[in-house]
């Protein structure tokens, strides 16, 4: 049995890598032109790629295997689990498939293409943040705030359908729904994520709440409006995923005129990475057509790794693009491992690795060493940079329990009436921001990741986690505690996470890292107390 089912994996791999190749290769054109031209292939290839795995031959094989033992091999037992969940995702009528891959492809080039109308030009995405970033016109601020929000308007009816089909074939699977579906075939169990979730709301609840009257009370003297007048648009970007600037002190002012890219291969030099190679095959600065966002792609499993960003000499892109090369540097470093397993231990471990390297904007060895900061003024900004860092996680872990909420509720019932209602009042509960009043627009359909990257956002509040685990376990075995600048970072990271890929779940990887499972204290600690003035007043 073990034999046929080494035999079966070869084979596999034979079969599913040219696949899932040609897949990337085609989601890579349409996402870096905007092409519609692009269009059908894209759907065709990832069609072809999701259809081979509903054979039902190969999954009833896969799941014999297991339930007799047949792997002795710890390496032949993990690929045979993982593509049992791969197999049993996909064990429906390959016309759904089809209907799925057309329509999410078709949302792919609906959001790539959309620009919001800003005095009426068109204005990509950098130019409505730079809007919410900087300006104190309070109605080219609600027009910038609106235009990213029509987006929702056109893609809302494309989004419910496509949740119908995803549930559609969740129960047909025997799931409650797709957002059930994917958290168990994804090996997160729903229960023990919601167990952290609402602890992790508890614990922020009150420095939150802090937070935001102070900043609702700076916020509003420099809109000229009062606290309880703050609407969305008062504050830094579209979501208030981002800590507001209200000072103009803003860590900005140190990555004016920089090359960004080259920061990002200087520090990635320093902790012994090379990603040169990477960047070679990349697509770093905006362009009309291009999707307008950030991601890291391993086209092939054996080294195309490639990132899509939209570049900016500022904070914002340098951390962008600092977390999508910590994704790449995790695909480029997996171990010598089957194919099956030459991947990041789960989703929310490369998250990880991506949020530790993001939030180096905010080190002072980061600005003196690799940014060119005199040493002195980047150690008399220490307390501020942490108390930057803080409130910037702070804000963004209560809007991903925003997101995290909404998906469970959509999934639940995608036809329900009042989804605005529901994507406010989640606004409201755990931002504590006030709707436009009469408002009654699909805003929660601007935000990609509900169409694209459906049931995701518990991978960014996981992987915070971790990462503050993986950054404190650092502090603890390398040399002096240093991290920027030290060759040990990557081999800390190499040796102990990335060379096992998927062989372990995502909770016993971090245990065979830090020798602890997930923990939440580690960045919770962080967020508790200010460490001083910030940089944002």
């Amino acid at each position: 049995m073990e034999t046929d089912a080494r035999r079966f994996l070869a084979e596999h791999e034979a079969k599913a890598r040219p696949l899932e190749t040609e897949a990337n290769l085609s989601w890579w054109r349409l996402n870096v032109t905007g092409d519609k031209k692009y269009e059908a292939e894209a759907a065709a290839k990832n069609a072809a790629h999701k259809k081979f795995f509903a054979d039902p031959e190969a999954y009833r094989r896969v799941t014999a295997w297991l339930a007799g033992g047949a792997a002795r091999d710890p390496q032949i037992a993990r690929q045979l689990r993982l593509l049992a969940n791969a197999f049993r995702a996909h064990q429906v009528e390959p016309k759904r498939i089809e209907e799925i891959a057309a329509l999410e492809t078709e949302l792919e080039l609906d959001y790539a293409a959309y620009r919001g109308v800003l005095r009426g030009e068109r204005a990509p995405d950098n130019r409505i943040v730079e809007v919410l970033r900087s300006s104190t016109d309070n109605a080219l601020r609600r027009e910038a705030w609106e235009a990213s929000k029509r987006v929702g308007a056109e893609v809302a009816p494309k989004v419910i359908r496509l949740a119908r089909l995803r549930n559609q074939t969740a129960k047909d699977l025997g799931f409650r729904d797709f957002f059930a579906m994917s958290l168990e075939l994804n090996e997160l169990p729903e229960p023990r994520l919601f167990e952290i979730l609402d602890a992790l709301r508890r614990d922020t609840e009150a420095p939150f709440r802090a937070l935001k009257k102070r900043l609702d009370r700076l916020l509003a003297r420099r809109h000229g409006v009062t606290p309880t007048g703050m609407r969305p648009w008062h504050y830094h970007d579209r979501f208030f995923q981002e800590p507001p600037e209200v000072n103009g002190e803003s860590l900005d002012r140190f990555f004016a005129g920089q090359d960004v890219q080259a920061l990002t291969e200087r520090f990635y030099d320093g902790i012994g990475f090379e990603v040169r190679d990477i960047a070679s095959r990349s697509d770093l600065y905006e362009r009309e057509g291009k999707c307008q966002h950030a991601f890291c792609t391993d086209i092939d499993g054996r080294g195309d790794i490639r990132v899509l960003c939209n570049l900016k000499q500022n904070e914002y892109w340098t951390s962008t693009n600092l977390h999508e090369f910590g994704h790449a540097v995790y695909d480029k470093h997996l171990g010598d491992l089957p194919w099956v397993l030459r991947k990041p231990a789960h989703m929310l471990s490369t998250e990880a690795v991506a949020i530790f390297f993001e939030r180096f904007t905010c080190d002072p060895d980061f600005l003196a060493t690799v940014v060119g900061v005199s040493p002195e003024t980047a150690k008399a900004l220490a307390p501020a940079l942490q108390e930057t860092f803080r409130v910037g996680r702070l804000i963004f872990l209560r809007w991903a329990l925003v997101m995290v909420h909404f998906e469970r509720a959509f999934y639940a019932d995608p036809d329900r009436p009042d989804l605005s209602r529901l994507w406010w009042n989640l606004v409201e509960e755990f931002q504590s921001l006030h709707r436009p009043e009469g408002r009654d627009a699909p805003d929660w359909a601007a935000k990609i990741h509900i169409a694209t990257a459906p049931v995701y956002y518990q991978n960014y509040i996981l992987g915070n986690l971790m990462a503050g685990q993986l950054r404190a376990d650092m502090r603890r075995r390398l040399s002096g505690g240093r991290i920027v600048g030290n060759p040990e970072t990557g081999a800390y990271l190499r040796e102990r996470m990335f060379s096992t890929g998927r062989l372990y779940d995502w909770d016993e990887t971090i245990r065979r890292v830090t020798g602890d499972p997930l923990r939440s204290d580690c960045l919770v600690e962080e967020l508790r107390t200010p460490a001083g003035d910030s940089l944002m007043g």
